[in-house]
Parts: structure tokens; sequence; C-alpha cells
């Protein structure tokens, strides 16, 4: 890198379950490679996102919604969001404007108080109230930690998130570029093809079936310019299998469809994705199973 005075760094996203996270770092980075879904837990791991500009690159680290681990899956997760603090040049904590603070947010913010870098206040879904609440909400954090600062933002909308980027940029370290500019994700693209998927079960669903649902990659094979995908549904028992499937395959081909053309629009590619529903019953408290669905230790 020629420029002396070029910044770069690592900067967390923490807060409850569904406070808009990976909207967030979408709303930055330009592109969906975070799912996103109204119901909680939805992200399960670590995911990157990479925002490149002349000045400087920032690598966002979206974290998993740190909640009460319920199962083996639950505690991955939570060591998951909390390592995501160890290395980092800033953390973004994120509280939902809708909600009162609460246990949770008093959880992260205790959890915050041994991190010795620069935190901002992100106060998101300011699109949802009225002006006067944001004060509301100040008061109730204002004296919790020491903040760098405050920002109101809307990452459905945008708004001030521009004005954050600037000002966490000029506190990051000079550094290299980590990643190339027209980078967005650090991961693999098994593992976001995988969450595309999965994101539309989520959607598509209904009651405890998200939570208890992984998608496993079988295949990528380019052929005739066609980018052919074998994926895997994981389920954890017979009712879950048949509400996927759907009568006569009808819901199966609906997620199908819907994941298809979020693939094809992340990849630039025509794609033909060919879909299963597999039963593994607890499949959430077997270390072997999370393992092979992606949710190894070795990732945070």
């Amino acid at each position: 890198m020629d420029n002396p005075n070029y910044r770069s760094g690592f900067v967390a996203i923490v807060g409850r379950p569904n406070v808009g996270k990976s909207t967030f770092l979408n709303r930055v980075v330009g592109q969906k490679i975070a799912i996103m879904s109204d119901k909680a837990q939805t992200t399960r791991n670590k995911i990157q996102g990479v925002y490149t500009i002349d000045e400087a690159q920032v690598v966002f680290i979206d974290t998993p919604g740190i909640h009460k681990p319920q199962n083996k899956l639950g505690d991955f997760m939570m060591d998951s969001a909390l390592s995501a603090l160890k290395e980092v040049d800033a953390v973004l904590f994120m509280v939902n404007a809708t909600e009162r603070r609460g246990a949770g947010d008093n959880f992260i913010i205790d959890r915050l108080k041994d991190v010795h870098k620069p935190i901002y206040l992100l106060i998101n879904k300011i699109d949802e109230i009225t002006p006067d609440d944001v004060m509301t909400i100040i008061e109730q954090y204002k004296n919790a930690l020491s903040f760098k600062e405050v920002f109101p933002i809307s990452a459905l909308q945008g708004n001030n998130v521009p004005e954050l980027l600037t000002s966490l940029i000029k506190e990051l370290p000079n550094g290299p570029q980590y990643y190339p500019k027209d980078q967005v994700t650090d991961h693999p693209e098994r593992f976001v093809i995988s969450e595309l998927i999965r994101e539309k079960v989520l959607q598509m669903t209904r009651q405890e079936i998200p939570h208890s649902t992984a998608v496993y990659i079988e295949s990528i094979k380019k052929q005739d310019e066609v980018l052919h995908i074998q994926a895997t549904i994981i389920v954890e028992r017979d009712g879950q299998k048949g509400i996927v499937i759907g009568k006569g395959g009808s819901m199966l081909k609906r997620i199908g469809t819907l994941a298809r053309k979020d693939i094809e629009n992340m990849m630039g590619n025509k794609v033909y994705l060919e879909l299963w529903v597999k039963v593994e019953a607890h499949w959430r408290d077997k270390a072997n199973l999370l393992n092979s669905y992606g949710y190894k230790k070795g990732n945070y």
C-alpha cells in the first residue's frame, strides 16, 4: 500500500438477537452476505464483511445475537460472539430502538466493560420511532459505558450510516489493505450459498423449524456455464421434514426458487439447484454433526 495514511482494521458488531446486525452489514458492503429474518438467532457464525474505499478498509465481523445457550449449538454461537471482542480495533454495540434496555443488553454491556477499544452505541430502527423517542433511549444507555459516540441509525434505510463510517474510519490505525478492493466477504462460496438457502427456510416455514435447521452443501459443479448445486436441508423431526417439503413438494420448490435467484445474483451465474431434506435427530447437541455442518470451534 503506497498511501502511508491508509487506515484499516477489524470491527465487531454485537447485540441481542434480531436487532439488525446482518441488515447493517449488508447495507455497508452493498450486497447480501449475511442472511436476514424476523426470527431471532438467525446468524450462527461470525460473518466477515469487507468495506473498502480509497482511503481505508474496514473488516466487519457480524456476530450471532448474544443470548442464553440452550444446547451445544447455542454454546457455539455464544463463544463465537464473545470471541469477536478479543482482537478487534473497535466495537459497534447495536440496540433496537423499539425495545427498552433489558437483561440481554446488560449482559453484553458487562462483557464490553473488559474491552479497551472504542465502543460505538448504534440505536437501530429509528425509522420505526419518533425523534423524541431517540433521546429517551440515549438516556437509558448513556451511563452504562463510556461510548466513543452514539449513532441513531436505520440499517434498513441507511440513515446516519455514512456518518458512522466516517467517524469509525478516523479511529482505525494505519494499516494494510487486507483484501482485494472488490472482495466483500472472506467466507467461501459454499458457506454463503448454504446461508442463502437457510434464509429461505426461515422465511417460508413457521414455529420451531428455523432453529432446528441446517443446510449442508453436497456439491458445486460448473457445466456448460451453469452452476449445478446440490444441497441438503437438515431438520430434527419427521414432522418438520414434511413441512419443509410441503404438499407434493410445493414448499421445497418455493424455497429452491427463491434461493436460486439470490445465488444467481451473488455468483453472476445461471444456477441449477437441487434440494433434499434429511432428518437428523438432536443434531444441535451432537459435536460431530455440528462440525460437519460448519459450526466448528476453529472458526472463532
